[in-house]
Order: C-alpha cells, then sequence, then structure tokens
C-alpha cells in the first residue's frame, strides 16, 4: 500500500530551510506530526503505510527506551517521538545508504539526543547492547522469505522484502533476547506467514497480547497483521477489530487519516 495520505513531498523551498545536504535524488518528506520530515530516495526505498499503522499500533510508554529493528529510514523512530511514545530510541539497519539518511533525517529534525541510528546486522545487535536491556522492541523486518521470488539480492528494494540477511525465527530471536522480562514487541507483517510467526514467538518465549488484522476493504482479506508480544508474558490474547484502510475507492476510513494524523 501506498504512503500517499499525511506525506508531502517538500517541493521548491529555499535553500536554506534544507538543514542538512541532499544527496542524488533524494528528497524531504512532510509526516504531518511536529513538523518532522524525513529524508527518503524513490529510486531505492520509501516507507509504507505498514510502518505507520505499527508506529500508531505500538502502545509503548513516554519513558521507555526502544530498539527499531531495521529501522530503515528511520520513520518509526520518528513517529514514536512524535506521538511521544518512548524517551529514547535506537534504530539498527543494515544498509549504507539507509542508514545515512536516517541519521540525517534525524539531525534535520534535532532529535540527536533522543534518537540514534546504527549500521549493524541484526544479527550482531546481542553483541552491540546488553541483554535484556530495552523496554520496547518494534520491527517491520522483511516479509518474504530468501528464495520467495527473489531478483536481485543486492538490491535495496530486496533486501527491504526479503530474508536475505537473516530469517524470521533469527529476526524474533534477537528481539527476545534484547526486551527486558515483562517488556512489549512489537511487529508489522503478513497474514500468510502467522503460522511461522507464532511458532517463533512461542519458541523464543515471547507471549501473543494482542493481534490485529489491516484489510484493504471491507470485503477483502487481511494483508496485513499487527501483532504486540510480552517477554514471559501471562497467555491471554486480544483480537482487537480489524482496522478497514479504504472504505471506497481511494477514500480512507477516518481511522486511517487518525493514525496519519491528516
Amino acid at each position: 500500500m501506498s504512503n500517499d495520505i499525511g506525506i508531502k513531498a517538500v517541493e521548491e523551498a529555499p535553500e536554506e530551510l534544507y538543514k542538512v545536504e541532499l544527496k542524488a535524488d533524494e528528497r524531504i518528506d512532510e509526516l504531518q506530526r511536529k513538523g518532522y520530515q524525513i529524508i527518503q530516495n524513490p529510486k531505492q526505498f520509501c516507507f509504507g503505510m505498514d510502518a505507520v499503522l505499527l508506529a500508531g499500533f505500538a502502545d509503548i510508554r513516554k519513558e521507555a527506551s526502544v530498539l527499531d529493528m531495521g529501522t530503515g529510514t528511520g520513520i518509526i523512530p520518528l513517529l514514536l517521538e512524535a506521538r511521544e511514545k518512548g524517551s529514547k530510541f535506537i534504530g539498527i539497519d543494515i544498509q549504507e545508504d539507509s542508514i545515512d539518511m536516517a541519521k540525517r533525517s534525524v539531525q534535520l529534525n534535532h532529535l540527536e539526543e533522543k534518537i540514534h541510528i546504527i549500521k549493524a546486522d541484526i544479527k550482531e545487535a546481542t553483541q552491540l547492547f546488553p541483554l535484556s536491556s530495552f523496554d520496547v522492541v518494534v520491527t517491520n523486518p522483511p516479509y518474504m522469505s530468501a528464495h520467495a521470488g527473489l531478483k536481485n539480492p543486492d538490491s535495496a528494494k530486496a533486501i527491504a522484502r526479503h530474508e536475505v540477511h537473516a530469517s524470521l525465527d533469527e529476526w524474533i530471536e534477537v528481539a527476545s533476547r534484547l526486551v527486558k522480562v515483562g517488556g512489549k514487541f512489537f511487529m508489522v507483517h503478513r497474514p500468510h506467514r502467522l503460522t511461522d510467526i507464532m511458532s517463533a514467538l512461542d519458541k523464543h518465549e515471547l507471549t501473543v497480547k494482542r493481534i490485529k488484522m489491516v484489510h484493504p476493504y471491507v470485503d477483502k482479506e487481511a494483508n496485513m497483521v499487527l501483532i504486540e508480544a510480552v517477554r514471559k508474558g501471562k497467555s491471554q490474547v486480544i483480537v482487537e477489530k480489524p482496522l478497514i484502510v479504504y472504505k471506497a475507492l481511494n477514500e480512507y476510513h477516518d481511522e486511517i487519516h487518525d493514525i496519519y494524523g491528516y
């Protein structure tokens, strides 16, 4: 799904408004939250609705420390901070170009004291941070297995969409090891991977607490699932009412507008 609502490219702005350098093919997009902006390159990979919905779904205390695994251009830390969800954020990603844009977006919004961006393979994260050191871990991981229609394993889009560098089980294992006992884990994924997701969460002692399905239309099957789990939590699951994106062709439901802040 596109990220076409609540996001507005900054066009023909005076050069002095750009507080950081823009590189070839990059643009600055408005996030409609506290005046925050993000640097993106549409020729590589721009964030989508899934990241925005995950940030809206995540129930995070203001004082929480948050790790975003696979942060991309840093969209989730930016949105969470704008919504006053969490106090300190670390975003990690393996792609150099995405990390570079994320760091400059943090500078653009003067959030260097709150958001820290690190280039790292998520499989190395347990060596970078103490175990059980975060109140919350969030992730919008690659949805497809490494060989599911993969064409170019070196492209930015392939790495963002396919499990090139780590499997789903490895993503969840790392999250479990880094979140505190009783801490929260939030993920957005595809419903067709639910069996794999539930198996991995159970294996790594993350107990599912909330599930929310996202449907493009009321009469269409779900194409996204939002999940909250707690490390070593009690077994009690709430299945929330589904989120319907469109009420008519190109017409979003009010809840979508609320999430975007548009």
